[in-house]
């Protein structure tokens, strides 16, 4: 007997207090992960001051005024709403209220998952088992940076054109405003086309009307401080040469670390389970797998996106007799107790807030990667102006630098897709390594300030034995030097 093709048939899905109950308990986990994670710097800090500067100019800046070497060149900010999104947050709470912002994003994409599922007629108790594999299996793509505002939107995209392929079509246009909003919180929108046009082409619905909405949602991304320039902009930060050298996460992944191997057996698994379904899968949910795994394997930071497309196509595929066993009858049931009991697994990650879990827990982890953030030496800098620059840094503390000495430009900093050349990312890479001719480099650009990491091992060594170089500052995190002799 053929089986029958389906797209995450609905079901009388209502939200109940025991359904409550299961999400409450499948984001519990995710939020702990969430508020315990260290902020890593390489697209916060920079954000900061962008968002910072934004308010206080009134418009998004159209040239770089934060690296010496690319000052005054041309520059599209394509998160520019995210930026002033998380300095707003900053200037309310600090990090406290920063990393609530986090939990908050992460809890409602997940939740959007788990909601997908359940509509898909996935029970609570499984939806939760799939939701918190998902989750911690892409947890290394949390952190607090402008893509973080993108999950959600993303989710909720691909659950309006699964409505649509189901005929379900009246909350359509609502992709308009989907479009809008992503096109000035993250790049990333271009995943946006790339789910509507995968509908348009293989799915079921309406083409008529999805084509229609398309158009309007593609004419709003032109709502944008760059209008069409932004664009050319994403399009040229997939192009961009060198971007690979110094931004490891758009390297193929591999399969290394717990994480990378939930999500290579996820992917080898998901076939057999295909072949085997009780039903099959629709022509438009196998491209919508085929080209999102594609990318996920071209880059690491596709992966948490094909990890949506996998959990909701898993929740598709389960064997029935699963769906039963798992969700038995959970008997009698006692709404207001559930209701409490959700509530109080979702607050319990409030109480690990930085700032609140230092009051009680004696170790706690740090707010901030202290191996990556050199808060003592960026202090110390801002309080001597009088050393002379141009300053060569560290390229992942140059984002940290942007945000606590604004008025000291940075050599590189993290946004090599954004402003910085295949040539100066080489550059660095060339004094980093201490290869020969490093300090002719920097002589010949006049460089007569350091600003190093403990884990620049080769440069670090080079520059405490060459006499022309004078330590001012040392920690457990970086080194600051000086010219002996500073050029003029």
């Amino acid at each position: 007997m053929m089986k029958k093709k389906f797209i995450l048939q609905p079901s009388s899905f209502i939200l109940r207090s025991y359904d409550f109950l299961w999400l409450s308990i499948a984001l519990f986990p995710l939020l702990i992960i969430a508020v315990l994670l260290p902020i890593q710097p390489h697209d916060y800090w920079w954000y900061l001051r962008l968002g910072k500067d934004v308010l206080e100019s009134g418009s998004v800046p159209v040239v770089d005024t934060y690296s010496s070497i690319q000052m005054g060149q041309p520059i599209v900010y394509q998160s520019w709403l995210s930026a002033v999104m998380l300095w707003l947050v900053f200037k309310a709470g600090g990090i406290p209220l920063t990393v609530l912002l986090v939990a908050a994003l992460i809890g409602l994409t997940y939740a959007l998952l788990w909601l997908m599922m359940r509509e898909a007629g996935v029970g609570p108790r499984l939806a939760a088992v799939l939701t918190v594999v998902a989750g911690i299996s892409g947890s290394n793509n949390w952190g607090v940076r402008p893509q973080l505002f993108a999950y959600p939107l993303f989710l909720a995209v691909l659950w309006l054109l699964l409505k649509w392929t189901r005929r379900e079509d009246k909350t359509l246009w609502l992709l308009i405003p989907l479009s809008l909003a992503w096109t000035n919180l993250h790049g990333s929108f271009i995943l946006f086309f790339i789910l509507v046009g995968i509908a348009f082409v293989f799915g079921a619905g309406d083409r008529k009307k999805l084509f229609g909405i398309a158009l309007i949602s593609l004419a709003v991304t032109l709502l944008n401080p760059r209008g069409v320039i932004l664009w050319q902009s994403v399009i040229g930060t997939f192009t961009a040469p060198g971007i690979r050298d110094l931004s490891p996460e758009w390297l193929p992944p591999l399969n290394q670390g717990w994480q990378m191997n939930i999500f290579f057996a996820w992917l080898i698994l998901l076939v057999p389970l295909a072949a085997f379904a009780r039903q099959r899968l629709a022509r438009f949910e196998w491209i919508l797998f085929l080209i999102f795994t594609w990318m996920a394997l071209t880059g690491i930071r596709y992966v948490i996106w094909d990890l949506f497309i996998l959990t909701a196509l898993t929740a598709a595929l389960l064997p029935e007799i699963l769906l039963r066993n798992f969700d038995s009858s959970a008997g009698a049931t006692i709404p207001g107790l559930n209701y409490s009991l959700g509530i109080l697994f979702l607050l319990l990650s409030v109480f690990l807030l930085p700032g609140l879990r230092d009051a009680w827990w004696a170790d706690s982890p740090p707010a901030l990667d202290p191996v990556t953030t050199p808060v003592a030496a960026a202090d110390w800098l801002a309080d001597h102006p009088d050393l002379p620059g141009p300053m060569w840094n560290d390229v992942v503390f140059g984002s940290y630098l942007i945000h606590a000495a604004p008025t000291r430009p940075v050599w590189l900093d993290t946004r090599i897709q954004v402003i910085f050349t295949a040539e100066q990312a080489h550059n660095y890479l060339f004094v980093q390594s201490a290869q020969e001719g490093w300090d002719s480099f920097l002589k010949d650009n006049k460089v007569n300030l350091l600003f190093l990491a403990r884990t620049q091992p080769a440069i670090v060594g080079a520059v405490q034995n060459s006499s022309e170089w004078c330590e001012q500052y040392s920690d457990d995190v970086a080194l600051i030097f000086a010219r002996c002799e500073p050029l003029p």
